[in-house]
């Protein structure tokens, strides 16, 4: 088990990944409580200033050289056996359900980072706890909802997401104190 699924399997709760760019929102993500970090650039200056597990979006040379611990991959399985060869945990974007059947028929993710289409309209939370359902048990699952309000992550959690995936902001403000109501 990488150090990702196992900061997310082993806590209480659901956990928080923070999205970040720089060193300054990781330690302060970190000091807010998070679980984890995840970062598109800066990732060099993340992994200098933080311990914490970090989800790379981006190439796999990149992730290996910030030494990330997970790497965000499309489901396909040419990515999948590369990002293993690596030695870095690959973490499945799905926004559809046929994504991650397809996931599930070349190769068996242990983590799915379940995503929405770009759709004003819609309502994101609602498209994730559809994803979820997909999910099959004994996956992780990381829900990409990056304005979420803590009334969005208590409904996560109720509903068995195992993380997610936020911008910066008030951190502490997301995080539980007691257990949801199931």
């Amino acid at each position: 088990m990488s150090k990702l699924s196992q900061a997310i399997a082993e806590g209480d709760g659901i956990s928080i990944l923070v999205e970040v760019a720089d060193a300054a929102s990781a330690a302060k993500a970190e000091k807010q409580g998070a679980d984890g970090l995840a970062a598109r650039s800066g990732a060099s200056a993340v992994r200098a200033s933080s311990q914490l597990p970090l989800l790379h979006f981006g190439s796999m040379f990149d992730a290996r050289g910030v030494a990330a611990d997970a790497v965000v991959i499309r489901p396909d399985l040419a990515m999948w056996d590369e990002a293993n060869a690596n030695g870095l945990e690959p973490v499945v974007r799905v926004s559809e359900s046929e994504d991650l059947e397809r996931a599930l028929e070349q190769f068996d993710p242990g983590v799915f980072l379940l995503t929405t289409a770009a759709d004003p309209d819609g309502d994101p939370l609602a498209v994730l706890l559809g994803l979820l359902h997909d999910v099959p048990a004994g996956k992780l699952a990381i829900a990409e909802l990056h304005d979420a309000t803590a009334d969005d992550v208590a409904e996560l959690e109720r509903s068995g997401v195992d993380a997610v995936l936020v911008a910066p902001g008030d951190v502490a403000a997301l995080i539980s104190i007691d257990p949801p109501d199931v």
